[in-house]
């Protein structure tokens, strides 16, 4: 029923911003600015319309944008974090953090589970089982 109506809704719209870029593509500079966003557009389409054949894909990425905002606030203040593994390090963490929240985990709960099962892991379906999502 919600795949169904989403449908209707949106199925429209989709084939009107489809037939645009389709003539756009024809009438613009593929190496320019607007020629290589409309080519991305082009290239990332099925990828765009996949909410119109599952339900469960949210039309925004909204909760993602929010999670991820104070890290890009503060992005400045780590921008030479040295070493570079540590920046790398800390970035990990950000995402199983983020990662966590996303998923109703309490973080600090989910971090102790892993950093205590992680050395334990021998296979990657042992890493898999570690995911927030399983």
């Amino acid at each position: 029923m919600h795949l169904q109506k989403r449908q209707e809704e949106t199925q429209q719209v989709i084939d009107a911003i489809q037939n645009w870029l389709k003539k756009s593509l024809e009438h613009t500079l593929p190496k320019g600015k607007l020629g290589t966003a409309l080519t991305y557009l082009h290239n990332q389409w099925d990828h765009l319309t996949l909410f119109l054949k599952d339900s469960r894909i949210p039309l925004d990425n909204n909760p993602a944008e929010n999670a991820i905002r104070p890290f890009v606030i503060g992005h400045k203040n780590w921008l030479f974090s040295d070493p570079p593994k540590g920046a790398q390090a800390s970035a990990n963490l950000y995402s199983l953090i983020e990662t966590a929240k996303a998923n109703n985990i309490e973080p600090y709960t989910y971090l102790c589970r892993v950093f205590e099962q992680l050395p334990r892991a021998e296979t990657e379906e042992d890493l898999h089982k570690l995911l927030p999502w399983s």
